[in-house]
């Protein structure tokens, strides 16, 4: 039995993941190869359960052992059920702020008698084949974690992170900064003061705290403040940036207007 916190770093140690936001097994398969894990977002953008799967996939394609974590759009438990059953190594759970939230999020994510998973063969159990299997052992080895994206949730960040079954902390910076009335002003000393508290509390349970980044400075900034898992990117700023770039290059040539 391996535990479900296997494929996030201690805190001290680091891993990196990438952001998978379009929902077409052709990117993640791209996207995937080389990271640690990947996370694939169904709480912002269109990506159905169909397109899930396909996109579960191309992820378990991939030859190096990549960790497929998915974001639901909320604390669901059936939205939950559906996900997991699908195949997937853990789940990120969107705007955590009390410790009775961790406990629900944990308890969707288990089977009986200790959670209210309901038991199904699908996906994630070989379609029943391996389904007994399964059950004994997946409430161990799915990978749970929770996001803290608001004051109220940094408020109960210690009561957060004590809840047995939770793994690791995503800190939605964006939102947590939107909270505060600071949105975006990473160095404010309000956002950086939430942000120590949260890895303070994570760390004094010996649970690991990851962010998002969006560019290479996000990724030194996160880094230095003490995260221990980094998302280093996202599949839609990979096509954005690559694109302007390639207009801009263009342009710098012949000018904007299409002249020499």
């Amino acid at each position: 039995m391996e535990d479900g916190s296997r494929h996030l770093p201690k805190p001290g140690a680091h891993a990196v993941g990438n952001w998978i936001s379009i929902g077409h097994p052709t990117v993640a398969e791209i996207c995937a190869r080389g990271f640690d894990f990947v996370v694939i977002d169904t709480e912002h953008t269109p990506v159905s359960l169909e397109s899930l799967e396909n996109v579960l996939r191309a992820v378990d394609s991939v030859e190096e052992d990549v960790a497929p974590l998915v974001r639901v759009p909320w604390n669901d438990h059936t939205r939950i059920k559906r996900v997991l059953d699908l195949g997937v190594a853990g789940l990120v759970i969107p705007m955590i702020e009390t410790a009775e939230q961790a406990e629900a999020a944990v308890e969707a994510m288990r089977y009986p008698p200790d959670g209210l998973r309901g038991a199904a063969p699908a996906r994630a159990s070989d379609y029943g084949r391996t389904f007994g299997e399964y059950f004994e052992r997946a409430d161990e080895e799915l990978t749970t974690v929770v996001q803290i994206e608001t004051e109220r949730g940094v408020e109960n960040a210690e009561g957060i992170v004590s809840v047995d079954g939770v793994d690791g902390i995503l800190v939605g910076h964006g939102d947590l900064s939107a909270s505060m009335g600071v949105f975006g002003e990473w160095e404010h000393e309000r956002f950086r003061s939430a942000l120590q508290s949260v890895l303070e509390a994570a760390h004094g349970a010996d649970k690991p705290v990851g962010m998002l980044a969006t560019d290479h400075e996000d990724i030194r900034r996160w880094i230095d403040v003490g995260v221990d898992f980094v998302i280093a990117g996202a599949d839609m700023f990979y096509l954005a940036n690559g694109s302007d770039a390639a207009r801009e290059s263009f342009e710098k040539r012949v000018g904007s207007d299409g002249s020499r």
